[in-house]
């Protein structure tokens, strides 16, 4: 199984040893460290915003919406979602990644994997933040082009959204059993 984000098809294998001790099914209640439960619904935040995105720019796609309206509801959605996503991943990279790999040093290189991904999301929240940029500048001039720049904005939404859901489900799998083997170090 391949470790690149874009084509992998689930967590490699060589990094799922806490799932099976932890699996999914049983990640309700207090089975659950309280940590890996604020993890869960953070992911789930950011998963309820993109599918927010992706609503509007299938209704403006339809022609149900109109581009000042997506502007006036898109723009305020996206930048909230780069914020809050961005600073969820310097945490992880700065604070808890190092922890994790300190209390469990087996997942290291399950760790670097995570970390691979923040790289390779960055770069897509970046293409969200300049076509994000692009439309907002269009229709705030005006500008006849700015129904090409939410398409485009469309379509790195469109890039963005498999490959984020792909990295939030694979770092659940090893998030949520790490936090809650270890779930001492994690409470304070």
């Amino acid at each position: 199984m391949s470790d690149d984000l874009a084509t992998r098809p689930g967590l490699p294998e060589p990094y799922r040893y806490l799932l099976a001790d932890l699996p999914r099914e049983r990640w309700h209640g207090h089975e659950i460290a309280a940590m890996a439960r604020f993890w869960l619904q953070m992911h789930a935040g950011f998963r309820c915003e993109v599918a927010r995105m992706d609503a509007l720019i299938d209704q403006w796609r339809s022609g149900t919406l109109a581009l000042p309206d997506l502007h006036r509801q898109l723009i305020p959605t996206l930048q909230g979602f780069l914020q809050h996503l961005e600073g969820h991943h310097n945490i992880e990279t700065h604070h808890y990644f190092p922890t994790m790999r300190r209390v469990e040093p087996r997942i290291g290189s399950g760790i670097d994997l995570l970390d691979r991904d923040h790289d390779v999301i960055h770069g897509h929240l970046e293409s969200l933040f300049q076509t994000g940029l692009a439309f907002h500048q269009g229709i705030s001039a005006k500008a006849s082009t700015a129904g090409d720049a939410a398409a485009r904005l469309g379509d790195a939404l469109d890039a963005a959204g498999p490959v984020l859901g792909r990295h939030l489900e694979d770092e659940e799998d090893i998030v949520v059993p790490l936090i809650t083997r270890h779930a001492q170090v994690f409470s304070g």
